[in-house]
């Protein structure tokens, strides 16, 4: 399971929400060279290590961009504070992992940022100010702040909806606990269907990497019969299933054949397959649809953290 995990974290943060752009373009700040790096004065920051030239952003001003693209900006702004935390967390676990408490290289970070002249034409010059300001706000709001568990920082998994419920944790992740989130079916894209040829459907399932002990190719002709849901977990997301003989994790079908989660369903359709999906993401930690219906119900930050995230701390640094 926790293999299960650390893929999905990993494929999350290469998938944000559909919309934003790749980060081009140049930075605020200055130029330095990295020998430069260590006589630069502040508090937590970012290198970004890119191909024109090396360049230090404090973390706080690198936040927002982030939230830009990791988030609708359209969400209630408690919603947008408890991403900000999310994201400051990360930020930091990294740090930790890197043995560093002070700074650490962009390119290490896997996460997406998004320039001013980006968010500009994501949203329009127009409302590039008041955006951009609803965004500052929730950092600022939320400064230094990070969640704990047992002195660390935690892997602050999130999905933009699950499919009904969110996931349980490993040994390693104790802090996702399954919980209910009804409300997530009424998210934009919660539901997607495929039909796919024997065919199409053989090639995809084909482009999954091969293990070191099997090949792992199937022929069209063994579709569907030979498809066999071998393990669901309890909030509906498939671990492990059967194609062919061979065995698949519902993440490596998942995004073989392009769908939003791994709580899929596959059955025979005129002589082709359909797929049929529910949910956005993972399932894992915080559902980000959920935790926007609890800001407009009146909830806090630190009180939707403590509703996705189980015995943590919120310390701010």
């Amino acid at each position: 399971m926790n293999k299960r995990i650390i893929w999905a974290a990993v494929i999350g943060l290469m998938v944000p929400y559909v919309g934003t752009l790749a980060w081009t373009g140049t930075i605020r700040g200055e130029e330095l060279s990295y020998e430069q790096k260590k006589g630069v004065s502040g508090g937590r920051r970012i290198l970004l290590d890119r191909s024109g030239g090396s360049y230090y952003m404090d973390m706080e001003e690198y936040l927002p961009g982030v939230i830009a693209r990791q988030m609708p900006v359209e969400f209630e702004p408690e919603a947008l504070k408890a991403q900000a935390i999310i994201a400051r967390t990360y930020i930091c676990r990294q740090m930790e992992a890197a043995g560093e408490e002070e700074e650490i290289e962009e390119s290490s970070l896997d996460m997406d940022y998004l320039e001013s002249d980006q968010l500009k034409r994501l949203w329009g010059s127009s409302r590039f100010p008041q955006y951009y300001q609803k965004l500052e706000s929730a950092v600022k709001a939320t400064s230094g702040m990070v969640m704990t568990y047992e002195g660390k920082c935690i892997e602050p998994m999130y999905c933009r909806a699950a499919a009904g419920m969110t996931r349980n944790g490993d040994f390693a992740h104790p802090y996702f606990q399954s919980l209910e989130c009804p409300n997530d079916v009424e998210a934009e894209g919660y539901m997607q269907i495929l039909a796919l040829s024997k065919e199409d459907f053989a090639a995809r399932i084909n482009s999954i990497p091969q293990t070191s002990s099997s090949s792992r190719q199937i022929d069209p002709s063994q579709i569907p019969d030979s498809i066999q849901i071998a393990a669901r977990d309890e909030a509906g997301y498939i671990e492990e299933l059967q194609i062919g003989g061979y065995s698949y994790t519902g993440e490596e079908v998942q995004y073989a054949l392009g769908l939003q989660s791994a709580a899929f369903t596959l059955e025979p359709y005129e002589e082709q397959i359909r797929a049929a999906s529910k949910g956005i993401g993972h399932g894992y930690g915080l559902s980000q649809w959920t935790a926007n219906q609890k800001a407009k119900e009146g909830w806090k930050a630190e009180d939707i953290l403590g509703y996705f995230y189980k015995n943590i701390t919120l310390l701010s640094e």
